[in-house]
């Protein structure tokens, strides 16, 4: 799962999204679902990326470990979605982290791209609530129970680097 935050590996989702109403509804569905594993919630790029990389205000590790997935929406405020999965593929320690990015509109060549750059899935949000339920019991057996996350560190307490937002 995890280390380098001085503990034992532990289970965390790690929520980027900026909708309050997206989050209320992920963390209802969570419970509806079955998921128990603690959440974090980070609402802009910058702030995923800082939480990433365990920096302010992020930077106690031990209260902010490192996730075991990341649920990213592809249209944040600031850097996007795109930006923050360009940032996990090219940071040491982190290539390996699993991100699965929940979008609102399937938009087929921001999708290509989010593969390209190394999305683990890549799913539209459902239209409707039991649906997001189904979504999210199918994202606890498979990514929570069945598979094994692989090792993913910070390398050293560093500043956030700064990004230049991805082409619409």
């Amino acid at each position: 799962m995890n280390s380098g935050n001085g503990g034992p590996p532990q289970t965390l989702v790690l929520i980027v999204e900026d909708n309050e109403d997206d989050v209320l509804m992920l963390n209802h569905a969570f419970q509806k679902a079955g998921i128990t594993t603690p959440v974090h919630v980070a609402r802009t790029g910058e702030d995923a990326i800082a939480y990433l990389a365990g920096t302010d205000p992020y930077s106690d590790w031990n209260k902010f470990p490192l996730p075991t997935i990341v649920l990213l929406d592809l249209t944040l405020p600031g850097l996007s979605g795109l930006d923050v999965l360009a940032w996990v593929r090219k940071t040491s320690g982190m290539q390996n982290l699993r991100v699965s990015i929940h979008t609102g509109s399937c938009f087929g060549q921001k999708i290509k791209l989010a593969y390209e750059l190394g999305a683990n899935e890549c799913n539209t949000k459902p239209v409707g609530y039991e649906k997001l339920i189904e979504m999210m019991e199918a994202f606890r057996v498979h990514w929570l129970e069945s598979s094994k996350a692989p090792e993913v560190w910070r390398t050293h307490k560093q500043t956030s680097p700064r990004l230049s937002s991805c082409a619409n």
